[in-house]
């Protein structure tokens, strides 16, 4: 989120040091608008470029239409219940299936995967940290481990979900310890790991106190009754009236 401004390539890194921006760089106040999901937007996504990468690399004849396995570890639930369940078309399922049975035979993906993922995007920042808090939201039992409905039901909220929906999926990534409430703490965390992830690529140059700036900001735009915490109500009513927010969460896919 944010609420100055917009990093190059549309992170959720705002513009706080006050320099105006270049020509063609996005400008601020823009309505949110319901982005239209083509194959170029999708592949924005780094999961779905690295799994959809790991797909390509076996050959069209190696899809394994009714998502079944002989020997893993978790078989996921059949292709209709899927689709039924997400926003995806059979056959980009059938992608995301092929590219994940690649990457993780087991059925399950780990932590250490998410890393090494976004470790190859971004190799000039450093991933570690908001690697860990993204796996984390996927995590929904929290058992260390991330079956492939849960993945794909993941993806099919942050980039074909409502407003709402996505919002709800913010809030659980903002939310690092689960308790229902967002502190100015985790905000604080979440922000950093994305500086650090991807900070180096803004435009201009992030000063080392930005991070908490740009929190300070949101937080007491979001903590209406002033207790120290935000709840689920209190940031998806503030997001959804601020448009500047609104606009920063267009984006957010881009560093999913």
């Amino acid at each position: 989120m944010q609420e100055d401004g917009k990093a190059v390539d549309g992170s959720m890194v705002g513009d706080v040091n006050g320099v105006d921006r270049g020509p063609g760089r996005p400008k601020t106040g823009v309505k949110w608008q319901r982005p239209r999901f083509t194959r170029k937007a999708l592949m924005k996504c780094c999961l779905v470029r690295w799994i959809i990468s790991s797909a390509a690399s076996q050959g069209p004849d190696s899809s394994d239409s009714d998502l079944e396995l002989s020997t893993v570890r978790h078989q996921p639930e059949g292709l209709d219940q899927l689709q039924a369940q997400t926003k995806f078309t059979k056959k980009e399922l059938q992608s995301l299936y092929r590219g994940f049975k690649n990457e993780c035979p087991s059925g399950l993906v780990d932590e250490e995967t998410f890393k090494s993922i976004y470790s190859q995007f971004f190799p000039q920042g450093d991933a570690t940290t908001y690697a860990h808090f993204l796996f984390n939201a996927f995590d929904l039992d929290r058992n260390g481990s991330i079956r492939f409905e849960d993945f794909v039901i993941g993806l099919s909220v942050l980039l074909r979900g409502s407003v709402t929906e996505k919002l709800n999926w913010a809030f659980n990534l903002y939310d690092i310890n689960k308790d229902g409430y967002i502190t100015k703490e985790e905000m604080l965390a979440i922000m950093k790991s994305i500086y650090d992830m991807m900070g180096r690529y803004t435009y201009p140059s992030v000063r080392d106190e930005a991070p908490s700036e740009h929190v300070e900001k949101f937080f007491q735009k979001m903590d209406r009754n002033r207790d120290g915490v935000v709840t689920i109500e209190e940031f998806i009513e503030t997001c959804q009236k601020d448009e500047n927010i609104m606009s920063s969460m267009q984006l957010f896919e881009n560093v999913i």
